[in-house]
């Protein structure tokens, strides 16, 4: 939010190629997760000048205390495993919490009913079909359905935990792509402005 408020505030600081009528906020696992919170925060404020045109989740990391089909049936996959997100939330989430904390489970039990400002940006999220993870971020596509938010959905039946850092991944200029149009999408409207 600090970043946020900044490019808000110091528009004469920016450089030249800085526009922030143009702000996307990003993140790849626990990064998707912590670009979701900040745009809450971000739908809470009053920008002068920044405009958050879109939110760019990246296989995020979201989790609750229920064990899904996709964790299971997905447990041992490169880059994560359920021992790993289980000792992840331990050391990240408040002592005496447990994984349906907000943090982690954004449309769980223990979230505020409004828990997604009518200020929240459209929604880029990326799942891959070998994702542990993969039932937890389609529960949060759902959840932002339901809230009525503008929410773009890219699976990849091949992808794991992350695989999209990659670039030798055979699906990354796809990522790469389907990034871009989304940009492009948001900005659309607002070229002249």
């Amino acid at each position: 939010m600090d970043a946020l408020k900044f490019l808000d505030n110091n528009l004469e600081e920016l450089p030249i190629n800085v526009n922030p009528k143009w702000c996307f906020l990003a993140g790849d696992s626990a990064g998707g997760n912590l670009a979701h919170h900040v745009a809450v925060k971000a739908g809470e404020y009053n920008f002068s000048n920044l405009k958050m045109l879109g939110l760019i989740s990246l296989q995020p990391f979201f989790g609750g205390e229920e064990r899904t089909e996709s964790e299971i049936k997905n447990d041992r996959n490169p880059l994560l495993s359920l021992d790993f997100t289980d000792w992840y939330w331990k050391v990240f989430l408040p002592n005496g919490s447990n994984r349906d904390h907000p943090a982690a489970h954004v449309f769980g039990p223990k979230s505020s009913v409004d828990v997604i400002p009518d200020t929240f940006p459209a929604t880029l999220l990326f799942v891959g079909g070998l994702d542990l993870l993969k039932d937890w971020q389609m529960k949060y596509y759902e959840g932002l359905k339901q809230a009525g938010k503008e929410v773009y959905l890219v699976e990849d039946p091949k992808a794991f935990h992350c695989s999209f850092m990659y670039k030798e991944f055979p699906e990354y200029n796809l990522f790469v792509k389907e990034i871009e149009d989304f940009m492009l999408k948001q900005m659309k409207g607002t070229i002249n402005n």
